[in-house]
């Protein structure tokens, strides 16, 4: 497909509750209507509750900055998603203590390896979600003696949320900003 499947709609063209529903995401803590966001306002009322969720898992929990990135870039990763990667990986580089080595690794397919013990219990957390549908009780007991329950339940919705973006992202095509080229290999696909 050479172009979007849900193209970026001018103010002009939205109904009112698309108005009303970017104007809530921009003024809110991503600042625009940018990435998987231009293709749900084509549903505003999809759109807005999965906004809501995202920003308390990106901006409502007591989960660290670079824990929270980390576990985007693996579904990211895990689900060849190009967006969500470029978008994400420039997050985690500005805003978190995130390693670049960490990130070439995960970006590469490979096991980051050594890195500090609450990153390596997400890392071990998410792969193991992504894989089985579950942390396992080991993986889940490790969050949970950092972060407690609701860290467990913040950490798996970051997993799923993720994929559900991840999946409208490469559904809706959304292209690069600045025609960037795509930074990761598939995985997944052909």
């Amino acid at each position: 497909m050479s172009e979007q499947r849900f193209p970026r709609l001018a103010p002009e063209q939205m109904t009112p509750r698309q108005r009303e529903v970017a104007q809530q995401i921009a003024a809110g803590p991503r600042g625009e209507v940018k990435g998987p966001f231009l293709a749900l306002l084509h549903n505003p009322d999809l759109a807005e509750r999965i906004q809501q969720l995202g920003e308390h898992l990106r901006f409502g929990t007591e989960l660290p900055g670079e824990l929270i990135e980390l576990a985007v870039l693996v579904a990211a990763r895990v689900w060849d998603c190009q967006y969500e990667w470029a978008a994400h990986r420039r997050i985690a580089t500005a805003t978190t203590s995130l390693a670049p080595e960490i990130m070439d690794a995960i970006a590469a397919g490979r096991d980051p390896g050594e890195m500090p013990g609450h990153l390596r219990d997400a890392y071990v957390f998410c792969m193991a979600v992504h894989r089985l549908g579950q942390p396992g009780e080991a993986a889940c007991d490790a969050v949970e003696a950092r972060y407690g329950k609701r860290g467990v339940l913040d950490l798996l919705a970051l997993c799923g949320y993720y994929t559900m973006l991840a999946m409208v992202l490469n559904t809706a095509q959304v292209p690069l900003p600045d025609g960037a080229a795509p930074p990761l290999e598939p995985l997944r696909r052909p």
